[in-house]
């Protein structure tokens, strides 16, 4: 393995996983390590959103203190992954990401070790992680996912779902890369870093105010993921989904973009989430910011105690 000190400086480690060739050229994902002072059994992996990367140290400082070894993928075209002639964040199915996350576990698992391994994804991760979850099924591989504010549904009316969807899908098939109208707000991201009007920092490079385009292969992609999940999984092992109390449309000078979901539907969330498995545990946050990690400290801290009550109780 290629381990070298990772951008995020002193006791992080990046491993690239190599992952052979598509259309575009050689593809490779970024497993992230940071590992606590005594070896332990247990692990996490998170697997982060779309225009996202791996940066929440805290994260990682919660985890560690409770004796687990941290581990984040940058999914190929994220990130510490993406390379100067890929698209940015692109893939044509959600099952393009399954080898990196094979990879990473078996990593953690085999390589180093551990027994225990709970499985974190947000957002768009948040899905990925559901879906690969169902794929391995009954193999032991994983004990437990924690799901923050996963994308289960296009935040549009249904109407609107339909017809982007449908748009997406027609698009995808002969035009994969296509930018669609749809994008991504920068009020968000704005009110979350440092130099706006929040308190964190991240690489505007890999993660840009404006973010990158919405594409129709990747569209096609997400929904037909998100179908999979509303027709219903078959996760075997206990699941925590976590929302915001409430989602708010971002516009300027919106106060709650601060205490509120400013990128899906949390009731959304709060529908599709008991179809994910049979144990399937749902935690609403007040005053919780999409990425609920990064919320105001009230908020945040109790994310915090829910998911360390969680754990306590249901890995072992």
């Amino acid at each position: 393995m290629d381990v070298t000190t990772d951008v995020l400086g002193a006791g992080y480690e990046a491993i690239e996983l190599p992952l052979g060739q598509d259309a575009e050229g050689e593809v490779v994902a970024t497993l992230v390590r940071r590992r606590g002072s005594e070896r332990g059994r247990r692990a996490v992996l998170y697997v982060h959103g779309f225009i996202d990367y791996f940066f929440q140290k805290h994260l990682a400082d919660f985890y560690v203190e409770r004796g687990y070894d941290f581990y984040a993928l940058d999914l190929r075209k994220y990130g510490r992954s993406l390379r100067p002639y890929q698209t940015p964040n692109f893939v044509r199915s959600l099952t393009d990401y399954f080898p990196e996350i094979d990879e990473a576990v078996r990593i953690v698992r085999e390589e180093d070790g551990h027994d225990v391994l709970l499985l974190n994804g947000h957002s768009t991760g948040g899905l990925v992680a559901a879906l690969w979850a169902d794929r391995v099924k009954g193999k032991g591989l994983v004990d437990g996912l924690f799901l923050n504010s996963p994308f289960l549904d296009i935040n549009e009316p249904l109407v609107m779902r339909k017809a982007g969807a449908g748009l997406a899908r027609l698009l995808g098939r002969r035009f994969p890369t296509a930018k669609l109208p749809a994008g991504v707000s920068d009020l968000y991201p704005r009110s979350i870093h440092r130099d706006h009007e929040g308190e964190w920092d991240f690489d505007l490079e890999w993660k840009p105010l404006l973010g990158f385009p919405v594409r129709a292969g990747w569209l096609a992609a997400v929904r037909r993921g998100q179908l999979r999940a509303h027709a219903g999984l078959g996760i075997d092992v206990p699941v925590l989904v976590m929302a915001s109390e409430r989602s708010v449309r971002p516009k300027p000078g919106v106060a709650d973009l601060s205490s509120a979901d400013a990128v899906l539907d949390v009731e959304h969330m709060a529908r599709w989430a008991p179809r994910l498995g049979r144990h399937v545990t749902l935690v609403r946050i007040p005053g919780g910011l999409h990425d609920l990690v990064l919320s105001a400290k009230p908020a945040r801290e109790q994310v915090f105690a829910e998911l360390d009550r969680w754990m306590t109780g249901y890995l072992r």
